[in-house]
């Protein structure tokens, strides 16, 4: 691994966690593309780009940009709920996603907290 970003836990387990949104809106219906499949996917991808992206940066920029994939975490937990409600969810999936959030969730502000620390 060349980045230093590549090392992080959290960046593994985003990119991980993009990969299960892009398997699972593959099963939402076609007229979802540029609705909820689409608002999901950009969401889920944004945790891993934000942790990249602000890698590169001050210890200041990157903690907001840390702040930045935390909340797209957070986004994606509303979209999760919406789908569940449509039906293209079902309730035992969405506990796993959930799930993963609140790690994601975590292990962002862990690192974040770190960050005031040094």
């Amino acid at each position: 691994m060349g980045f230093d970003f590549e090392k992080l836990d959290v960046y593994q387990e985003s990119l991980s966690f993009a990969d299960s949104v892009y398997e699972l809106t593959a099963k939402f219906p076609s007229d979802e593309t540029f609705g909820l499949t689409g608002q999901l996917r950009r969401a889920g991808v944004s945790v891993a780009v934000n942790i990249a992206e602000g890698s590169g940066r001050s210890k200041k920029e990157f903690t907001h940009y840390l702040r930045m994939a935390r909340a797209s975490v957070y986004e994606c937990v509303p979209l999760l709920t919406i789908a569940v409600g449509q039906g293209y969810l079902e309730q035992e999936t969405f506990g796993v996603f959930y799930r993963r959030c609140e790690m994601l969730s975590k292990m962002l502000s862990k690192l974040i907290n770190s960050l005031r620390r040094t």
